[in-house]
């Protein structure tokens, strides 16, 4: 048995028992938020870990991290330190960041590594496959039955996927291009393999993880929370943006502007279609990552839970390469409105928190037509808990009209490449 499998004797909980989402598996326009305990309780936090980061492909960094030679990643997923490199060919590797001697944490954080990745406590050495190629003293003191090869660094599974680096732990688990399904299609027009990271940021909001994805994900609140966001992402223009894949999504079409002009003061990239060029696409990755998708810019946050009621949040602005120099007055347009909303979400789940941890709440309504992408999330994480692993199908074209949103007047259909 290997570490990654390890990871999946979890005991048995009421969490794994069909009873326990019966009003998250209802239809839609029947279904009920989540409990409570989802978001505050501390055994419900360290099973998800588990039955859900463990097994997902959880995305850790962007592409462009690992250009430098010998450059690497350190992510912790589940509770599980990763290093993430390449080898001398260049190609993707993962491995669980311990030394097989005895357990020492081989790299501290994200460095760049010579040739042999040593541990710093009796100098074992393995290369960037990470096989163990040194030993000093080892085989000299009478160790009877010792193979090298029995002890290299245990491998996780990693994969580019468009511009995002995605690890997953379990050896179970479908292959990324699977279980981000049609998004390869979806995003092609975009060529997000070669956009780069910009910016930065990183910020610790008090509240579950759930809670900020659940907020990206719906735009019930746009109004009353975002007023200036209303203006160039209109309640009546978002429409649905779901196929079949583990992700939940929403578009924006057109994406409006107002006399500010935020988020059309850097030009688009080359080569969008019509669709594309006018929208704004808004995708939850499941689990942890959220993609704001626009024609002339993408923004990304990662989710890394801390604990039921605290979640470290990156959030990196991504340009296309058509566009290498933006002018810094253009991008800080941009990104001053993307921190002027952010700061509004992050007073509204803080305050969803502490209502769910001390208001005494039981479980809602959904509104299906603003808040469907979250009953399809809240069956992911249904999924993972109760062992199957379904992948949820999508809509069957994005021009028709879904819980009273009407017709998107310019539906995705596809991109030639």
């Amino acid at each position: 048995m290997t570490t990654t499998e390890t990871l999946h004797a979890v005991p048995e909980s009421r969490w794994t028992s069909d009873e326990a989402w019966v009003g998250t598996r209802r239809p839609v326009l029947e279904a009920h938020a989540l409990p409570a305990d989802c978001y505050v309780d501390e055994a419900f936090f360290a099973e998800e870990q588990d039955r859900v980061f463990a097994t997902s492909w959880v995305s850790v960094g962007f592409c462009n991290e690992l250009d430098a030679p010998g450059s690497a990643i350190v992510r912790t997923v589940a509770g599980r330190s990763v290093i993430i490199t390449r080898n001398a060919d260049g190609e993707l590797r993962a491995f669980l960041n311990a030394c097989r001697h005895r357990g020492t944490q081989l790299v501290d954080g994200d460095c760049i590594l010579g040739s042999v990745i040593h541990c710093p406590y009796h100098r074992w050495g393995y290369d960037r496959d990470g096989a163990l190629v040194a030993t000093p003293q080892f085989a000299d003191a009478g160790v009877d039955g010792f193979e090298p090869t029995d002890y290299g660094l245990h491998p996780v599974r990693v994969d580019a996927w468009q511009c995002l680096l995605v690890i997953c732990l379990s050896n179970e688990t479908v292959p990324a291009n699977k279980w981000f399904g049609d998004l390869d299609q979806r995003l092609a027009g975009y060529r997000l393999g070669k956009w780069r990271t910009h910016l930065t940021q990183n910020i610790e909001i008090e509240a579950n993880w759930k809670l900020i994805s659940e907020n990206f994900q719906e735009y019930y609140h746009l109004r009353w929370v975002h007023p200036e966001l209303s203006k160039v992402s209109r309640v009546q223009d978002h429409y649905r943006y779901q196929g079949a894949g583990m992700y939940c999504g929403q578009t924006t079409t057109p994406i409006s502007n107002d006399e500010r002009g935020d988020w059309s003061a850097m030009p688009p990239v080359e080569g969008l279609n019509h669709s594309d060029m006018a929208s704004g696409r808004f995708i939850a990755l499941f689990p942890n990552t959220l993609l704001s998708v626009l024609p002339n810019h993408v923004f990304v946050m990662h989710l890394d839970p801390v604990g039921p009621g605290l979640t470290r949040v990156t959030g990196t602005w991504l340009l296309p390469p058509s566009n290498p120099h933006v002018a810094d007055a253009d991008f800080v347009t941009t990104r001053d409105f993307w921190q002027d909303v952010n700061n509004e979400d992050i007073d509204i789940v803080e305050r969803g928190q502490r209502g769910l941890t001390s208001g005494g709440y039981t479980p809602g309504r959904l509104s299906p037509r603003f808040e469907e992408p979250l009953h399809r999330f809240h069956n992911m994480l249904a999924d993972r808990f109760t062992g199957s692993t379904r992948i949820p199908a999508g809509d069957e074209s994005d021009d028709q009209p879904l819980y009273g949103t009407g017709v998107n007047p310019l539906p995705w259909r596809g991109v030639d490449i």
